[in-house]
C-alpha cells in the first residue's frame, strides 16, 4: 500500500471518508497511529468476522481428518491451515469486492487477520487439547460438537478485547474498513 501520511489533530476520533480529504494525501489508519475510541460493539463484530473464517476452517479441517482416521496432530495442523485459510479469505472477498488489486487485497488480509486468528487458534485448540477426551472424539459425538462449540466461545470473548486493542491503534480490521467506502 503506498499512502502518503498526513498529521491528524489530537481530537481526532472518527475516520474520514476517503472522498472527503484533499487530493494532497490520502488517510492512513493503520499506518502507525491510532484511531481513538472503540466501540466494544465495533470489536466484537471484528471478532466475529474472524470467527466466521477460524469456525469454518476449523469444523471443516477436524471434520476431515476425523472421517479420514488421522491422528491428532495432522488433523489438528489441516484445521489450523484452513482457519487461516478460510478467515483471509473471507476478509479477501470483502476487499476485492472493493476494487483493490490482489496483491494489496492479499497484504490487507494479512495484516487485518493474522494476529487475530492466530489468537483464535491458540485458545481454540489449546481448549481441544486439554479438554479430556475431545481430541479422541468422533463426528457423532455430543464431545465433538460440544467442545468445539466451547472452545470457539472461548476463543471469541479471549480475542475481542485483543481485536479492540488492534483497531484502537488503527491496526487489525481497522485496515479492512479504509477499502469498505
Amino acid at each position: 500500500m503506498q499512502h502518503e501520511a498526513h498529521t491528524h489533530n489530537a481530537e481526532h476520533t472518527e475516520h474520514t471518508p476517503h472522498t472527503e480529504h484533499s487530493h494532497e494525501h490520502e488517510h492512513t489508519h493503520g499506518h502507525g497511529h491510532g484511531i481513538g475510541r472503540v466501540t466494544w460493539s465495533t470489536a466484537a463484530q471484528a471478532t466475529l468476522h474472524c470467527l466466521t473464517g477460524c469456525a469454518i476452517g476449523e469444523v471443516l479441517g477436524m471434520a476431515i481428518g476425523t472421517a479420514l482416521g488421522w491422528g491428532n496432530l495432522p488433523t489438528m495442523v489441516l484445521a489450523i491451515a484452513l482457519a487461516f485459510l478460510f478467515g483471509y479469505s473471507l476478509t479477501l472477498r470483502g476487499v476485492l469486492a472493493a476494487g483493490v488489486d490482489f496483491k494489496t487485497a492479499f497484504r490487507v488480509a494479512l495484516a487485518a487477520d493474522t494476529l487475530s486468528i492466530a489468537v483464535m487458534e491458540v485458545i481454540d485448540n489449546g481448549v481441544i487439547a486439554l479438554w479430556p477426551s475431545a481430541m479422541d472424539a468422533h463426528l457423532d459425538d455430543l464431545l465433538f460438537w460440544g467442545s468445539l462449540a466451547v472452545s470457539l466461545a472461548l476463543a471469541f470473548v479471549i480475542t475481542t478485547p485483543v481485536n479492540k486493542w488492534m483497531i484502537g491503534r488503527g491496526k487489525g480490521h481497522a485496515v479492512v474498513h479504509e477499502y469498505h467506502h
